[in-house]
């Protein structure tokens, strides 16, 4: 149960913040900006919602989404323990594979790629290309936390590795995303690229 009664405490005044096992990182740790980035990925999420316009089943795969990308947070901020206090909340591969299972689900009334997608159609699916591209920088920061800190267990608190499902499951959520911003576009077509300098007006996909 969390219970928040105070939203400033003045303990991270000192460049430090406490990771969710208690230990103290330096809040330029990159545990620290990945949770942090995985936490920008879910209000560029939160936006697309707001701004209305999607797919019922889109908005039901984000309802849970959202939640999830708390557990990516809490994960990625919860170094890897051989006897932690408390289970820590980790993703698993069944969360991954539910994130498949939509990609192929909304993927099957979508036509083939013949280019490259701008960014853009409807006010939602363009912020869910913003979201993607938070996603995939999300990404990128936990490989490099994982660079750092390794993906062993540790008996010392806050010196554990990183779960790579976590990451794994940031990977497949970009996509998810990606066809989603498609899926929310659906019949008004994709934005293509045109490459080159003299660009004729875009032709779209179409259903």
């Amino acid at each position: 149960m969390v219970n928040l009664t105070r939203i400033y405490t003045r303990t991270g005044d000192a460049g430090e913040t406490r990771l969710a096992d208690n230990s103290v990182a330096a809040k330029s740790d990159l545990r620290v900006e990945a949770y942090g980035t995985v936490d920008e990925t879910n209000a560029a999420v939160a936006v697309a919602v707001a701004l209305g316009g999607l797919p019922k089943r889109v908005e039901e795969m984000l309802d849970l989404i959202r939640n999830e990308l708390f557990d990516v947070g809490a994960d990625l901020s919860t170094p890897l323990h051989s006897s932690p206090e408390w289970p820590p909340l980790r993703i698993e591969q069944s969360s991954v594979e539910r994130l498949e299972r939509w990609c192929d689900e909304l993927s099957e009334d979508l036509p083939n790629l013949k280019s490259f997608i701008l960014p853009g159609g409807s006010p939602s699916a363009a912020q869910l290309h913003v979201a993607r591209t938070v996603c995939r920088r999300a990404e990128r920061v936990a490989w490099r936390c994982l660079e750092q800190h390794g993906t062993e267990v540790s008996d010392e608190r806050g010196e554990g590795g990183v779960n790579l499902l976590a990451i794994t499951y940031l990977n497949r959520l970009s996509d998810l995303l990606f066809i989603m911003s498609r899926a929310t576009n659906g019949t008004a077509g994709d934005v293509l690229w045109v490459p080159g300098t003299d660009r004729p007006k875009p032709e779209r996909n179409r259903t």
